[in-house]
This record gives C-alpha cells, sequence and structure tokens, in this order.
C-alpha cells in the first residue's frame, strides 16, 4: 500500500501498533490518517477516540470487521469513512480523495490549544502557564506536547520514546524521567498536572490537584 500510494505522489507516514499511531498522528501534520481497528496496544476505536478530543484531521477505518454494529461504532466516534477489507487499492485512494473534497483538503489542527491553564502554540512552540511564558527545549516541549493533547489519558513510555527516538523505550532508560523532572520544576504551580503513572508511563491530569479545579 505505501508503494502504491507513493507512486501516486502521496507521502506517508507509518506505524504498526495504536500507540505509535496516536503518537505519530499528534507528532506531524497529516491530510488524511488511515486507521485500522484491530492493532496490538491500543485498538483503532481507542485511537480515534482520543485523536478526535484533539483534531478534526479526516480519518478512514479499514477494518475486516464488516458488521454494521462495527462500521456505526466508527461513524459514531468521528471516522469520516469505513472501508472493509478485503478492497483494491483504487477503491481507498477513491475514498482519500472523496473525503479530502468533502474537508477540503488539508489537517484542521488548532494553531493553538490550553488545558488546566497551560496554552501551547506547536507553530512556533511556545508555552506559556497561567498566562506567563516558559522556555522549554525541544525534547521537553515535544513530550509536554503530547501530554496536554493527550490530556486525562495515560501515555506510555514507549509512545514518548517513539516521538522523542522513533524506538520503544528501553526499560533501563532514564532520559524520559529526566525531561518530566525538568517539565515539572519549569510548571511550577502547574508542576502537579503531570503525575506518574507506576509501570506504565504518565498522564497529564485534567483536574488540578492544589487548586482543586
Amino acid at each position: 500500500m505505501k508503494e502504491f500510494f507513493t507512486g501516486h505522489g502521496m507521502e506517508i507516514s507509518m506505524a504498526h501498533d495504536g500507540a505509535r499511531g496516536l503518537a505519530l498522528a499528534f507528532e506531524e501534520k497529516h491530510d488524511i490518517i488511515l486507521l485500522d481497528v484491530m492493532m496490538p496496544v491500543l485498538d483503532g476505536f481507542e485511537v480515534l477516540s482520543q485523536f478526535r478530543k484533539r483534531s478534526r484531521t479526516p480519518v478512514i477505518m479499514l477494518t475486516a470487521r464488516t458488521s454494521q454494529q462495527d462500521r456505526i461504532h466508527g461513524l459514531d466516534a468521528g471516522a469520516d469513512d469505513y472501508l472493509p477489507k478485503p478492497f483494491g487499492p483504487e477503491e481507498l485512494l477513491a475514498r482519500i480523495r472523496a473525503v479530502l473534497r468533502r474537508s477540503g483538503g488539508g489537517t484542521t489542527t488548532p494553531d493553538e490549544y490550553e488545558t488546566c491553564g497551560v496554552r501551547m502554540r506547536p507553530a512556533s512552540r511556545e508555552i506559556w502557564c497561567d498566562g506567563q511564558p516558559v522556555e522549554l527545549t525541544g525534547a521537553e516541549f515535544d513530550i509536554l506536547d503530547v501530554l496536554v493533547r493527550s490530556a486525562g489519558r495515560v501515555v506510555t513510555r514507549d509512545e514518548l520514546a517513539s516521538v522523542l527516538y522513533q524506538r520503544e523505550a528501553s526499560p533501563l532508560e532514564r532520559s524520559l524521567d529526566v525531561h518530566i523532572s525538568r517539565l515539572r520544576k519549569k510548571l511550577e504551580s502547574k508542576r502537579d498536572l503531570i503525575r506518574t503513572i507506576r509501570g506504565t508511563g504518565y498522564q497529564f491530569a485534567l483536574v488540578d490537584s492544589a487548586s482543586g479545579e
């Protein structure tokens, strides 16, 4: 499929499990997302649910699950189209073009977003905490960007490692912990929003425990 679409002038990013796919979708800008349902780590429905909280980029779901209930589930969750397997690449290409025509042909990721007093502007890589600018390194910004976009959901160490290093996290690797520690210090009053989920990863909380908001 990658060779087919590359031959039609498209640039393709690929991920082979739901967690990495979600991280990649947040990390890069895409015109459209092709999303399989049956994936390891996070299935397609969970990826779509989390992705729709932060982006309106068009999504076409691809699946061997062809029941009417599954199709309704996917469309209700925010998919723009739902294509059952098996299918020909020409049909998928036609579906992509149709969805892009309906959507205007581009991404609709917000230029700026704010959660619990933390405001981020990805294009210029600027951040404010309670209205005050915060200076972050590139790695710190990338980590916080993923956490804030996924606010309320536990982000695994592998997801963050895939954004920073394009690989899974090593069991003995401590660099992520160092970046998280520095992030908390720089966010000061909002430091408790970044929570460690033991054995799994991190979560940007939707409730500020210090203020009760």
